[in-house]
């Protein structure tokens, strides 16, 4: 896709769903990208696996800061990334399987206690 029908699909996101920022979009884009890499064969990823692998990628992104980040974008909880998901699949911009559904992101885990990692600063 060329990136300017991506600006637009993207635009239409925010107009659509105005409750997450465009970073937030990004960030689940970038993060499928991070989970898929991660993985040893290729091949789908459920939606636990990838709430497990954002998680993963806030904190190497973002560090200490990942929850107060996601939250800035609209993003408080597991759901909110589903919605996210099922959002772009509509949009066009991500693919899911028969099976696959938002209910699957449904509380993965707890914010605060995925994000209460600590952190060695010296």
């Amino acid at each position: 896709m060329d990136p300017s029908q991506l600006y637009k699909k993207a635009r239409d996101l925010i107009k659509k769903d105005a409750k997450y920022s465009v970073e937030a979009y990004a960030f689940i884009l970038a993060g499928l990208e991070f989970v898929m890499k991660q993985k040893e064969k290729p091949g789908h990823i459920t939606g636990q696996e990838l709430c497990q692998g954002l998680r993963d990628y806030a904190i190497d992104q973002y560090g200490p800061m990942a929850k107060t980040v996601l939250a800035h974008w609209g993003v408080k909880a597991t759901n909110d990334f589903g919605q996210i998901v099922f959002t772009l699949v509509d949009a066009g911009l991500m693919r899911k399987q028969e099976t696959d559904n938002q209910e699957d992101f449904a509380n993965v885990y707890s914010f605060d206690d995925a994000f209460s990692v600590s952190y060695d600063l010296n």
